[in-house]
């Protein structure tokens, strides 16, 4: 019997296929009978790509849009993970499991984007590898600059305890060792269901590709351990 439909929401500056094709998910669901919901976050991918950031305001609807009538099971990362969060808030019903990569702490916190935004503006970030990533990133083909630079104009309200204590699928937070992002117990903490995967020596643009988060994550969804 084919388990529930999976949604997989990217993160910034990434795609569909960048974050979830390449590294081979959407294979290995596929091998396990899972039907693979795929979303082009608005500015990303092959989604439109406007460059009002008014046109981004609500990017959880966005993706509560492409759920499908039922009940899914759903994984994000970085500000897919986010965006789950937030649709999981608002509509519970909609998730039986959701599993978040690259997320923790800064959820509660001011997200520091500025810095993001001035790395994608100048193309660099000499002493912040972090948002030079990202600025490479934005050089990608599939990527519109100006769409990017959109996106992290319109805000993204932070996540509150009270927020996450409505979600009630169970959440395995997938975070790595030395991601800016974490810690990573904060969050699973204010999870009613939640629980924790730390990966070793794992940064967080290396978390999509990495074997044990890919492993454990396949796990959760089939059995919820």
């Amino acid at each position: 019997m084919p388990g529930l439909p999976v949604l997989l929401v990217h993160g910034l500056a990434s795609s569909f296929d960048l974050n979830w094709r390449e590294p081979g998910w959407v294979d290995l669901l596929s091998d396990a009978g899972r039907e693979v919901i795929g979303v082009d976050l608005l500015g990303h991918g092959k989604a439109d790509k406007p460059h009002d950031p008014a046109a981004y305001a609500d990017l959880e609807g966005y993706v509560a849009e492409r759920l499908p009538d039922g009940p899914v099971d759903a994984v994000g990362f970085s500000m897919g993970a986010r965006l789950l969060l937030g649709v999981a808030i608002a509509q519970p019903e909609r998730f039986r499991r959701i599993v978040t990569l690259g997320v923790g702490r800064n959820l509660f916190e001011s997200s520091g984007s500025e810095v993001i935004v001035d790395a994608i503006r100048a193309g660099d970030a000499p002493e912040n590898p972090a948002a030079a990533y990202f600025a490479r990133l934005a050089d990608h083909p599939e990527n519109d600059r100006e769409a990017l630079l959109a996106c992290l104009g319109a805000p993204m309200r932070l996540l509150t305890a009270e927020d996450l204590s409505r979600v009630t699928a169970p959440t395995l937070v997938v975070i790595g060792e030395r991601d800016f992002c974490g810690p990573g117990d904060p969050l699973a903490e204010a999870l009613p269901n939640g629980r924790l995967l730390v990966l070793p020596r794992t940064d967080h643009f290396s978390t999509p590709k990495d074997f044990m988060a890919i492993d454990a994550t396949l796990k959760f969804l089939e059995t919820g351990s």
